[in-house]
């Protein structure tokens, strides 16, 4: 498609109530995951009540670059997808690394590279623990962050 056709495709008029609120879920979503990855040690799904033990004593990573990225992936996902575009999202270098990784595990890339990363509850706990952790992956978009 070129740029001139792609621009006579899209429309002025807002997007559905239904794209809205399921961008909206993924976001938040995505938000949930990147500050989880940046806080939590244990407890992923916060089944019981927040306790100190399920918070990194060292906390690397920087929240305030993290939901602008997730808000830019869930838009050039829509828009990618909308007029099946070619598109490579390239991010960093930069604390955005939980974002990226976020965006990437829950679209199922992650899992494809980092099998022992599942998407389940131990694979959310894993993927948690491992960011900016001893033995794990750097807080910033890196080639191993996201994979």
């Amino acid at each position: 498609m070129s740029a001139d056709s792609a621009k006579l495709s899209i429309s002025s008029s807002p997007l559905s109530a239904e794209e809205l609120r399921k961008m909206n879920d993924y976001w938040r979503a995505a938000n949930y995951l990147s500050a989880g990855q940046i806080y939590l040690y244990a407890n992923p799904l916060l089944r019981q009540p927040l306790k100190l033990e399920h918070v990194k004593p060292r906390l690397l990573g920087h929240w305030g670059t993290t939901p602008g990225l997730n808000f830019i992936y869930v838009h050039c996902n829509r828009v990618i997808k909308k007029f099946d575009l070619n598109v490579i999202f390239v991010c960093g270098p930069g604390h955005g690394g939980p974002g990226m990784v976020a965006n990437t595990y829950l679209e199922g890339t992650y899992t494809e590279i980092y099998t022992y990363i599942q998407q389940n509850e131990e694979g959310l706990r894993k993927l948690f623990k491992q960011f900016s952790f001893p033995g794990g992956i750097p807080s910033h978009a890196a080639p191993e962050t996201p994979g």
